[in-house]
């Protein structure tokens, strides 16, 4: 759904998220939350400056209080004291705080590089917390043949077929819906990933034969969704909810509920296994991932604690 930003804020804020999504290119969802991100920004502005004295309720604050005039003023020290405002006041996370710090430098290289609004840049040198390490989530190898094996039902080589896609390729869900059948050529396979940026998936031969399987029982889809690959029960494309609720199915049938796993989680898993058991160079692995930054793909280096126990038992004066 379009979603019309002059309505909901004042310019040049709501010219700068039809920019980033009109030129830059950036997700509605990604868009949606750089306004809710610059929708905090504003209302602190309001406190800092004085803007109102009505202040006390923090949803509430009017951000159509904060004028170009206000922008330009703005300086290093002022953003240093929004980061310690969402840190001890909105309780932030690392990982938050560092997406909202992304989106400020984003909005005022815009204002200064790009329209030309302001003075200078206060966010150039605005630095970014060390964010907390998180290892991914994934399925172990035996979790991973355990869930393909509980799939069954009327759906089964359906289902197959995404499980088996995720577990194999790495795709995220907002790809794996996102299939046309025309975008499958022999053993490749195109997907529109973030920022509608358009790569080639490589296709091994169980997830050639389990898509294959699937097309040959696919039903006739309602007209519009013809070029679907995944059809729902409703004869059209399978919806992100349709396809968390089936993987929550069959992680309960193999009885791996529980444990934080999700759609997302078995593109972790795949990433996982191919790095693991596939040896395959970081580099490769960011682009079979869509990564823009091989920063991102660098998450799954991590060496578990029995890799390391193990390699301390082997070496050679371990005798």
């Amino acid at each position: 759904m379009y979603i019309n930003y002059s309505d909901l804020c004042p310019a040049p804020m709501s010219d700068f998220l039809e920019y980033m999504l009109s030129i830059k290119g950036r997700s509605p969802k990604t868009v949606s939350e750089y306004y809710l991100d610059l929708r905090t920004f504003y209302r602190f502005l309001v406190i800092r400056f004085r803007l109102s004295s009505t202040t006390d309720n923090f949803e509430e604050i009017d951000i159509n209080l904060i004028t170009l005039d206000i922008l330009k003023k703005i300086k290093i020290m002022d953003l240093h004291a929004f980061i310690a405002f969402i840190d001890r006041e909105r309780k932030n996370s690392n990982r938050t705080k560092a997406r909202k710090i992304a989106c400020i430098r984003s909005f005022f290289k815009y204002l200064y590089s790009i329209v030309k609004l302001i003075p200078e840049n206060p966010a150039i040198d605005l630095e970014t917390p060390k964010k907390n390490s998180r290892l991914p989530v994934a399925l172990t190898l035996d979790e991973s043949k355990g869930m393909l094996n509980s799939i069954s039902g009327s759906n089964e080589k359906r289902d197959y077929a995404i499980i088996t896609l995720f577990l194999n390729c790495g795709l995220r869900l907002s790809e794996l819906i996102g299939i046309d059948i025309d975008k499958i050529k022999g053993d490749t396979l195109t997907v529109i990933g973030k920022g509608n940026k358009e790569r080639t998936i490589y296709l091994n031969d169980v997830c050639v034969e389990a898509i294959e399987n699937y097309l040959a029982v696919r039903p006739e889809a309602n007209p519009g969704h013809e070029k679907a690959l995944f059809i729902s029960n409703r004869k059209t494309r399978f919806t992100q909810r349709g396809v968390q609720h089936m993987v929550d199915k069959y992680l309960n049938e193999a009885g791996l509920a529980g444990k934080n796993y999700s759609p997302h989680k078995l593109r972790h898993t795949a990433a996982t296994l191919m790095y693991q058991y596939g040896h395959v160079d970081i580099r490769a692995l960011q682009e079979l991932l869509g990564h823009e930054s091989v920063s991102t793909t660098q998450i799954y280096t991590h060496i578990d604690k029995e890799q390391l126990r193990d390699a301390v038992k082997n070496n050679p004066l371990n005798e």
